[in-house]
């Protein structure tokens, strides 16, 4: 399921998760409809709400400017708590990850967000990261748009490929516009394999600089 803020947020995730073999990506948001950027110039239409998604495997929410009108606790944060119980990834991109520690999820946990609003964290609960992109346990976030597209590439994608369901992603009804490093802490749910990075990083076969994917492999710690 992916919970719509501001559209870019969400779109690179998408089209990583909605390529995993027996996967159904599902955008969702307050109020269905067209959900537009905060420029009006690019829109998504949503369909479900987030009644229509009681228990999605993996819950992605994007940020952007529509993330302060959803920093109240409200039926949002209440569905994100309920499939948070239930799911094998809760994941947030940019400040959805502040709706994220918002809701209550991220209490001692780990996590990252747009460098601008990363120090907000602490206030609710949950220990600020400034890496790109942070996993702890079954949580991951990302930095921002580019990063979103990393983490399901590089840990995401990779951990609920071999038996993934349902994905979800967000949007609010007023559209939403929302620093090196990817860093891996704890296991995820045992209900899916945990990656853990291994090896060296790979390099570009033509210049020879780091490629930005790690090496992973599935373990069961």
């Amino acid at each position: 399921m992916l919970f719509v803020c501001r559209p870019l947020d969400v779109l690179g995730p998408y089209e990583v998760l909605g390529r995993l073999p027996n996967t159904d990506v599902v955008f969702v948001a307050e109020t269905p409809g067209l959900v537009r950027n905060d420029i009006k110039s690019l829109s998504i239409d949503v369909a479900a709400t987030l009644d229509d998604m009681p228990s999605p495997d993996v819950v992605l929410i994007g940020g952007g400017p529509g993330q302060s009108a959803l920093m109240s606790d409200g039926k949002l944060h209440e569905r994100l708590r309920t499939a948070d119980r239930t799911g094998t990834w809760t994941a947030s991109v940019c400040t959805g990850t502040l709706i994220l520690a918002a809701a209550g999820v991220l209490d001692g946990r780990q996590a990252t967000t747009h460098w601008a609003a990363v120090e907000q964290l602490a206030g609710f609960g949950a220990t600020p990261s400034k890496q790109r992109v942070f996993v702890d346990g079954h949580y991951a976030t990302a930095a921002g748009v580019s990063a979103g597209i990393d983490m399901p590439l590089d840990h995401t994608a990779q951990t609920i490929m071999p038996s993934s369901r349902t994905c979800g992603a967000g949007t609010t009804s007023s559209g939403s516009t929302c620093h090196a490093g990817f860093v891996s802490r704890g296991a995820a749910r045992p209900i899916k394999p945990a990656l853990v990075p291994v090896g060296p990083t790979r390099r570009n076969s033509k210049c020879g600089c780091p490629s930005p994917m790690r090496n992973w492999a599935y373990t069961n710690g």
